[in-house]
């Protein structure tokens, strides 16, 4: 007997495992809604994997294991993170279904291939299958498809199912979160009310941001009309970001893909913290409030939990960060209401308004998941409305409290003004003799600056004389001491001459006469020298007449550089330089003023005589003191060119070597004149004169003037 029973159960096991016995009733009672949801209905079974065959109605499910679709993980994602297997369930439709026209709604990211009872009744997106690549199913406003089967039958539904691991934070299963809406089975009145809730929802979300827009431009345009008022650039700011936050969150269109939308929901998770926290530093602005380090602290907290969000989407997060943000909200608010008023109000309504909204759409969600569309838009639109439209309010009244205060402020001036008026008609008369008083002082300072600078410019001229003067001097002292020379040896001559002619020495009388008319020959050469020098001097001393001669330019230039060289010899008997020349012979003569000219280049050449002066007595091994004076015709000019290898002239100051009274020389050696009327003079002549420097190398000024 023990032997029959095994062998009965031997043979029946194995056929009572090749179907499913567990049926499912679907009646509607099950949720009290117009679509039963599957994905959370017991009686599922699984396997990983696929094979077609697993769509018939009767296989071996004995290697299947009891799971929902709303249990599906990531751990059962392979190398590549996809997910695939096979559902199967085995349904019943209540009686109560006779009459009405089902349909089959699949609200999932997911890839499937459904079946009932070994027949393939739809596909949603392609799982790949066949060769054909896979291609995610997009369930935003899809309709459902018919679902015609007996009722009051048993019916396997088989689910081949297809889907990958999110490439977005926190890379969960795509499908993870509508999982639960796996599969559904819904009534005709589920379209009417779901077409219904689509049009609700365009005219709501176009509306919401359509008035954000136009809320934010305007703040914007303000904002550039009045860039003194910092706060409308921070209103513009939050309110483009809360347009965005609306247009992310909002963000849907048919066909969409899961990474555009997942990534308009990470955007949205961002800008939410941002306009949060740009909602409390507006109010600190507004509310005249500082930003203290207990703000910086909850913001720092708020910002690193939402990145935190992103990855892990935990509810503990979501509920500091509520709990953190509602606590600054109040703080503030508390703190700050005994010091609020005028539009600061506007704020502080608007910002209790939307908090109102936030807690009463987050409070009835809560309460029932499914709260009637209309009240949940409503709730919707105070949340997101509320607070541009109470900075709308806050800007026209602070506009408002601005242009009374321009008024008042207006009126004080004019008051003002009036009492100022009289004191402005005693201050003027006041004025005028202070003016008048100045203006005498003036005038007599301007006299005596006037009679100031025509000594400093003698002065400038005598001390040149004297320099010329010198020079002059020691030019005459050569002849002379020739002619002194001569006539003493003439005197000893005419002695021996008298001496031989006694002696009646004719030959020896010739010969010394002939040495007397020599001698004579030389005084009276040397002496004619002295007295040229002597009518050069007075021509070059006496006051310029002002009038042009032809003057030899050359012979004026040698002339006034040796003129210049004995002058400092004079002076200073160690002074010593070594002298160029380079005159150009085919220059000839030109019209000039001799005297200025001559003074022009006997200033330039005192001066490079200065500074190779200057630079030999700082003992460089080497250096050879040089001062080169030339002259050339170029181009209809002719030009004197004075060229030392000095100390140079510093770049800071090369500028300011032609204004009157400033020198580079040690005090009480230079009048700051000599370029100065030199420049003047090249001018007067409709020539110019400039200066080629390298710091440290020398100096070269360059005249230049005009054959005509």
């Amino acid at each position: 007997m023990k032997l029959f029973i095994k062998i009965l159960l031997f043979l029946f096991l194995p056929f009572s495992a090749i179907t499913q016995d567990t049926t499912v009733i679907i009646s509607p009672g099950m949720s009290g809604l117009d679509y039963i949801l599957l994905g959370n209905t017991n009686g599922w079974i699984f396997r990983q994997g696929n094979d077609i065959i697993w769509a018939n109605k009767n296989i071996d499910v004995r290697d299947w294991k009891k799971l929902k679709p709303s249990e599906l993980s990531e751990k059962f994602a392979d190398k590549e993170g996809r997910v695939e297997g096979w559902f199967r369930i085995k349904i019943k439709l209540d009686t109560a279904f006779r009459d009405t026209a089902l349909g089959l709604y699949m609200y999932s990211w997911a890839a499937l291939e459904v079946y009932v009872d070994g027949n393939l009744l739809n596909t949603f997106g392609n799982t790949g299958t066949n060769g054909k690549p896979f291609k995610e199913f997009s369930p935003i406003y899809q309709f459902p498809v018919p679902f015609n089967i007996e009722r009051n039958n048993e019916h396997i539904i088989a689910v081949h199912f297809v889907d990958f691991l999110s490439p977005l934070p926190p890379y969960h299963l795509k499908s993870k979160e509508r999982l639960r809406n796996f599969l559904s089975i819904t009534s005709p009145e589920f379209i009417t009310k779901n077409f219904g809730y689509y049009m609700q929802e365009r005219f709501y979300r176009s509306m919401l941001l359509s008035v954000n827009i136009v809320l934010c431009l305007l703040f914007w345009l303000l904002a550039f009309q009045n860039p003194a008022e910092k706060n409308l650039f921070l209103i513009g700011t939050t309110t483009t970001l809360l347009a965005l936050l609306l247009y992310c969150e909002t963000y849907s269109s048919p066909g969409v893909s899961f990474f555009v939308l997942r990534f308009f929901s990470l955007a949205a998770s961002i800008l939410r913290a941002m306009v949060m926290i740009l909602i409390i530093v507006l109010m600190l602005r507004i509310f005249k409030r500082k930003i203290t380090t207990l703000f910086k602290t909850a913001v720092s907290i708020i910002l690193i939990g939402t990145i935190i969000q992103l990855y892990s989407e935990k509810y503990i997060i979501l509920i500091l960060q509520a709990s953190l943000i509602l606590f600054l909200y109040a703080y503030y608010i508390i703190t700050s209401w005994k010091t609020l008023k005028g539009a600061q109000w506007a704020v502080l309504t608007g910002v209790l308004v939307c908090l109102f909204f936030g807690l009463l759409l987050a409070s009835s969600s809560l309460e029932n998941p499914e709260l009637n569309y209309s009240l949940a838009f409503l709730y919707y639109s105070g949340l997101f409305l509320s607070i541009p439209l109470s900075l709308l309010v806050y800007v026209a009244l602070r506009f408002r409290e601005i242009l009374k205060e321009v008024q008042q402020n207006a009126k004080q001036v004019v008051m003002l003004s009036e009492e100022k008026k009289e004191q402005a008609l005693n201050q003027q008369k006041i004025l005028q003799e202070e003016v008048n008083r100045q203006t005498a002082e003036l005038r007599n300072t301007l006299n005596n600056l006037r009679s100031t600078q025509s000594q400093l410019i003698q002065s400038e001229k005598m001390a040149s004389l004297g320099e010329l003067t010198a020079g002059i001097a020691h030019e005459i002292q050569n002849p002379l001491n020739f002619v002194n020379n001569f006539s003493e040896v003439n005197d000893e001559l005419l002695k021996e001459l008298n001496s031989e002619a006694d002696k009646g020495n004719l030959s020896e009388v010739k010969a010394i006469a002939n040495d007397i008319a020599f001698n004579s020959a030389k005084i009276n050469h040397h002496g004619k020298r002295a007295d040229a020098i002597v009518k050069g001097m007075l021509h070059h001393s006496r006051t310029s007449s002002g009038q042009k001669e032809s003057t030899d330019i050359n012979a004026l230039a040698d002339e006034y550089l040796r003129l210049a060289y004995h002058g400092l010899r004079a002076k200073d008997k160690s002074f010593n330089v070594t002298m160029k020349t380079d005159f150009d012979e085919g220059i000839g003569k030109i019209n000039i003023i001799p005297q200025d000219i001559g003074r022009v280049v006997l200033n330039l050449i005192n001066n490079a005589f200065y500074a190779v002066d200057a630079k030999s007595k700082h003992n460089q091994n080497g250096y050879e003191p040089t001062v080169s004076v030339s002259t050339k015709k170029n181009n209809g000019k002719i030009e004197i060119s004075v060229k030392d290898n000095g100390n140079g002239i510093s770049q800071k100051v090369v500028d300011k070597i032609f204004q009157p009274f400033f020198t580079t020389k040690p005090t009480g050696q230079g009048t700051g004149l000599g370029l100065s009327l030199s420049y003047d003079i090249i001018k007067a002549h409709n020539g110019e004169i400039k200066v080629n420097t390298i710091e440290g190398e020398g100096s070269e000024f360059v005249i230049s003037l005009p054959v005509k």
